[in-house]
């Protein structure tokens, strides 16, 4: 309980400093949103109109400082995240609740995938280390896993896109339609943009779980598991494998919570309306609401991620809770 105590007042703490960060980060970059507003309607608004602008987008320029964060404070915890400059008058909770729907759609079926995938190539490369097979794995797996996954991206929609044609070069559907057909549409448009993060995503996940399983297998009851002949898949599953994944295990909880950041150059490139697209539009624009929502979403996803993961792996390894003070 010791353990489970201090890592949950570390979250809490950890979240009060990346709300401050998320305050102080935007007001450093010059202009503010009401600004671009003003230039957006090119000087079309009356002072009353300014001045209820600033007021919406958090930047009240008669409050100091400090009455600004304490009232930003209160939004966030209320959910109250105001109006998106970027897709005035809409929402930032609009914005962000369908952006999120899309990045969790791509990115969250394609780590899973290039996660399982690349263990059990791990698996299976660590184990039949010494085979040619395993040796062209792994250059394979380090060629991916060094390959900026944009750059990959790119050579997809030039080859598949505009050179053979079958797939479409961006968005997330085809406009028009609905019902069955649109779902359809969904999967179709998501084939190059998910093929591309499991591609190059698989080869990390093979090289550490093959890292991995060389040195649990080195172990003395590995070989006390063969002494005593067990089959060969028992060992592999049964003894090799559970403690291989240990590790992998928080990199994966990790990757789950990064999922809501978004691909951001991924998305860039096929134009794909997930996070990463909406937080590079908000920077563009100088959305504070929007860029704060996105950041906060993103920040607080990876730190309870990143709880649940050691939590878990608490229960999976006693040994960790003992060296925590447990």
């Amino acid at each position: 309980m010791r353990y489970i105590l201090k890592r949950t007042l570390f979250l809490i703490f950890t979240i009060w400093v990346a709300l401050t960060i998320n305050f102080i980060l935007p007001r450093a970059m010059p202009g503010n949103p009401a600004q671009v507003m003003i230039a957006k309607y090119r000087g079309q608004i009356n002072p009353e109109a300014i001045k209820a602008l600033e007021i919406a987008f958090g930047v009240n320029s008669d409050q100091t400082v400090f009455q600004q964060y304490f009232e930003y404070l209160k939004r966030m915890f209320t959910g109250d995240f105001g109006i998106s400059v970027t897709f005035y008058p809409a929402t930032v909770s609009s914005v962000v609740s369908q952006s999120i729907l899309w990045t969790i759609g791509l990115l969250g079926v394609s780590t899973i995938i290039s996660f399982f995938l690349g263990i059990r190539l791990g698996i299976w490369s660590g184990w039949k280390r010494k085979s040619p097979l395993s040796t062209t794995t792994i250059f394979i797996a380090l060629f991916l896993n060094s390959t900026p996954y944009f750059w990959v991206a790119l050579i997809a929609v030039y080859l598949f896109g505009l050179q053979l044609k079958w797939f479409p070069l961006s968005g997330a559907y085809a406009a028009g339609v609905g019902g069955w057909r649109l779902i359809g549409s969904i999967l179709y448009h998501a084939i190059l943009p998910a093929l591309t993060i499991i591609v190059t995503a698989t080869g990390g996940w093979i090289l550490t779980m093959r890292n991995n399983m060389i040195s649990v297998i080195q172990e003395d009851y590995i070989k006390f598991a063969k002494a005593k002949g067990l089959p060969q898949k028992v060992i592999i599953s049964e003894y090799a494998a559970k403690n291989a994944i240990l590790p992998s295990f928080t990199g994966f909880a990790m990757s789950l919570g990064f999922i809501i950041g978004g691909s951001l150059l991924t998305e860039m490139v096929f134009n794909y309306p997930g996070v990463g697209y909406m937080l590079y539009q908000s920077v563009l624009n100088i959305d504070y609401p929007l860029m704060q929502a996105l950041f906060l979403f993103i920040m607080i996803t990876v730190l309870v991620a990143n709880f649940i993961a050691d939590i878990t792996y608490s229960f999976l390894d006693p040994r960790i809770r003992t060296e925590g003070g447990a």
